[in-house]
């Protein structure tokens, strides 16, 4: 009887231990979820608030997208984005215009062989199929790896300056008249006075021989003030054909010999270009180096040396050097030395290194003067005319079709 009541208080002081344990639980379980609770409204309060900002955030965007597309649309010049492979992400409306109806997804270079024209005289502009000369540029995007195109339309601006560079030229055309009235007069009077004198009976041979070479020198000089006069006048534009450099160095050589074979002149040429197919105009290229070495001739005065050195630049450019160990050109005046009519000598009329410099820029070339005052004076001339396609001996045909129009 005792165990049996022991065992029944036993049993109940277990369940009421276990429903303190289980209330004690109870308890923590629902501290644990208040705690809960909060955290989930403090967090939900944290949500709301990154989600409203986030949404601040994708308007204050999209206003700026919105704003960029507008000014893309509203910019007068092309505007193309390209990606790592070089092919077009984004353009505005004036790309389409000018290059075409659709670009996206196009290989940049395909749409600049297809749309784009080289211009000669500026490495940096295009033409377009249209007419119109646009600049070209280009920079990497930041923090991408891709580049934007913009297009720029300067026809108008390129007009301008052609229009200003005709005024020039009306300008220097009337100097030049003024001046070449005076250079022809002078030496047409002195030939129509030995002319004068070569039917006078009393005048002996050998001074009739004289008065000749003397009217010749004369009318060589006025052909060769015409021929600069013509060459200022065509303004670069010179017909170009192929010619053999070998027969033009040849003409060079002979000049020179004339100048040389009676006064302490030393002249030595150095051709180190193997390519003798050239495409330019021989008459006016031949003239311009003439013009450079008959001023080294009269620096040299009678006495020094004159070297002319031809060298092959690239695969295109003929490097023409002229150089004199005379007294050089003062600083001052060598920056002036290819303006038309500038002048330090007594007779000169300062058109022969202007007519120079405009041959040279009718072959889309380019001359330089290095000269220190008591040590000589070097021109350079570099001029892409090597021609290594087509051969000088071909027949008169294949030259007339060889022949072009430099504009």
């Amino acid at each position: 009887m005792n165990n049996s009541v022991n065992s029944q208080i036993l049993k109940t002081e277990k369940l009421t231990d276990a429903f303190q344990l289980f209330n004690k639980l109870s308890e923590n379980l629902s501290h644990s979820y208040q705690e809960l609770e909060k955290q989930v409204v403090s967090l939900s309060g944290e949500l709301a608030a990154a989600r409203s900002e986030r949404v601040k955030t994708l308007i204050e965007k999209e206003k700026i997208a919105d704003r960029l597309q507008q000014l893309l649309a509203a910019l007068p010049a092309a505007v193309i984005v390209l990606n790592s492979e070089d092919q077009v992400v984004d353009c505005n409306t004036v790309a389409i215009n000018y290059l075409s109806d659709s670009l996206i997804g196009q290989n940049w270079f395909d749409i600049v062989q297809r749309s784009l024209i080289d211009v000669f005289d500026n490495p940096h502009e295009r033409q377009l199929k249209s007419g119109k000369r646009v600049s070209l540029t280009r920079n990497q995007l930041n923090h991408e790896s891709g580049q934007i195109i913009l297009l720029s339309d300067v026809s108008e601006l390129r007009s301008l300056e052609d229009r200003l560079n005709q005024q020039k030229h009306l300008t220097a055309m009337g100097e030049m008249v003024a001046s070449m009235a005076h250079q022809v007069r002078t030496p047409l009077s002195t030939a129509i006075l030995y002319a004068s004198q070569m039917n006078k009976a009393t005048v002996t041979d050998n001074n009739r021989i004289k008065f000749s070479n003397k009217i010749l020198e004369r009318l060589h000089y006025l052909e060769r003030q015409v021929n600069d006069m013509l060459i200022f006048a065509k303004e670069g534009r010179l017909a170009m054909e192929l010619f053999s450099l070998k027969q033009f160095l040849a003409q060079v050589n002979e000049n020179m010999n004339e100048i040389t074979k009676e006064s302490e002149l030393a002249f030595t040429m150095t051709n180190d270009v193997r390519v003798d197919g050239m495409l330019g105009n021989e008459d006016a290229l031949l003239g311009a180096v003439t013009n450079l070495l008959n001023n080294a001739v009269e620096a040299l005065e009678g006495k020094g040396n004159i070297s002319m050195k031809l060298t092959q630049v690239g695969q295109d450019n003929l490097q023409i050097q002229i150089k004199d160990d005379g007294p050089g050109i003062e600083e001052g005046k060598k920056q002036r030395v290819f303006e038309p009519f500038y002048t330090t000598k007594v007779k000169g009329t300062g058109l022969g290194l202007a007519v120079v410099n405009s041959v040279v820029r009718a072959h889309s070339g380019l001359i330089q003067c290095e000269s220190k005052n008591g040590n000589g004076t070097l021109f350079t001339l570099l001029i892409p005319c090597i021609n290594h396609y087509i051969t000088t001996s071909g027949s008169d045909n294949q030259q007339k079709e060889a022949r072009y129009e430099a504009i």
